[in-house]
């Protein structure tokens, strides 16, 4: 199992919180996941639809929503205070989704992080994917 809790108070170690939670969706572990998002987690997709924490995790436990592949490309930049943190890279993805073939795509990706003092740990609440053509 991967400790969720680690960096929870140092927001200096996002960029390996933030590859943890790739690595949970591609595994698809749930409860990780459910810990690492905010309860108003949304997604705003590289299509442009939002999906909030629930249709999102929801989702990879019934694998309507199956990453195969989802690695980061370039060094992750962290921009922090004490309770709010931007994380930012690219990535390449591969991806089927609602029981269609899987795709491959490379995207942007801009993610807010907010640190939750009763669990005294960070948690991503918003994410932004933008596909990129090359």
């Amino acid at each position: 199992m991967v400790d969720s809790t680690a960096g929870a108070t140092d927001p200096g170690r996002l960029d390996e919180q933030e590859r943890r939670r790739l690595a949970a969706l591609v595994a698809a572990d749930t409860t990780l996941l459910d810990d690492l998002h905010a309860e108003d987690f949304v997604l705003v997709n590289p299509g442009g639809g939002e999906w909030d924490k629930t249709f999102y995790l929801g989702g990879i436990a019934d694998g309507s929503i199956d990453y195969r592949r989802f690695e980061v490309v370039t060094p992750i930049q962290v921009l922090a205070d004490d309770s709010v943190a931007v994380v930012r890279y690219r990535s390449a993805i591969e991806i089927a989704v609602g029981g269609g073939p899987y795709e491959s795509l490379n995207a942007w990706h801009l993610d807010c992080y907010r640190h939750d003092e009763r669990s005294r740990q960070w948690r991503c609440l918003w994410s932004q994917a933008t596909r990129t053509d090359d």
